[in-house]
């Protein structure tokens, strides 16, 4: 169910390496509950615009807001990526980022980092306190397993699993930090397409349960199918915006993706 008021606004943002303009003044809005793909062809800065947005580039100029449901508005600007996660956003990488030598059930739980509450003594200590969160962590990650369909490999070490499930971690382990909105950068990249066509019910599970996605991704198949809007960059800038059905046949899309006058 979306909502009226974005959760997460950007507003002008631009990147500068150099002499040289990766992003070019971006708007960009995600409401509650909304699916939006970031489209475009390599290198037209999608992959720099979720650096930015999550605190491993500094913007050179632009506002970056994000206003969880019933919270006050939050300026992420400057905010390091640790900061940025503990704000409600979390993502996946383009390349995985997995623990490999590290079992499925602690990789995600290591996603709950940034949420738990024991200190440096209590770890050391063990008290009461640190046992039992450590408990409501297990039993936590085991929960999101399940969902993502991967609770029967627990104990299998992440390297050891198929590539289709390895990509499923990596989600499952963002969704362990409970975010507000979950960033995923082509996250069909590899697959099969009995693996792509699982991950589209997946990402529409997870949006039915009340999360905002952000989705980089270049099989349109899959975007066309799962979003609710899409936005068009290409060489850092927004060449357009809308619906699946708008964006199919929009001219400067399909100029920008065949490089040739339409």
């Amino acid at each position: 169910m979306t909502t009226d008021t974005p959760i997460l606004e950007i507003k002008g943002l631009t990147m500068n390496f150099g002499g040289i303009r990766a992003l070019d003044n971006l708007d960009l809005q995600i409401r509650k509950g909304e699916i939006v793909a970031l489209i475009g062809p390599n290198g037209a800065g999608k992959t720099t615009f979720f650096n930015c947005l999550t605190g491993i580039y500094k913007p050179s100029a632009g506002e970056l807001l994000l206003t969880p449901p019933g919270q006050t508005t939050r300026r992420l600007n400057g905010l390091k990526p640790n900061r940025v996660t503990q704000q409600g956003l979390a993502r996946t990488f383009q390349n995985i980022r997995l623990f490999p030598n590290m079992t499925v059930l602690e990789n995600v739980m290591i996603g709950r980092h940034c949420r738990t509450r024991a200190k440096v003594l209590g770890a050391i200590f063990r008290n009461k306190k640190t046992v039992q969160e450590e408990k409501e962590i297990v039993a936590l990650a085991f929960k999101i397993l399940e969902k993502i369909g991967l609770a029967d490999m627990v104990n299998e070490f992440a390297k050891n699993l198929p590539y289709g499930a390895q990509r499923r971690l990596e989600i499952a382990r963002a969704l362990a930090t409970e975010p507000n909105i979950l960033l995923l950068d082509e996250p069909a990249a590899g697959m099969n397409p009995q693996e792509t066509a699982e991950l589209d019910n997946l990402i529409t599970e997870i949006r039915d349960d009340g999360l905002s996605i952000l989705l980089i991704e270049h099989d349109m198949k899959l975007v066309m199918s799962l979003s609710d809007h899409i936005f068009v960059v290409d060489y850092g800038k927004k060449i357009a915006e809308g619906s699946p059905d708008q964006i199919r046949n929009n001219p400067a899309v399909i100029k920008a993706y065949l490089g040739e006058d339409v």
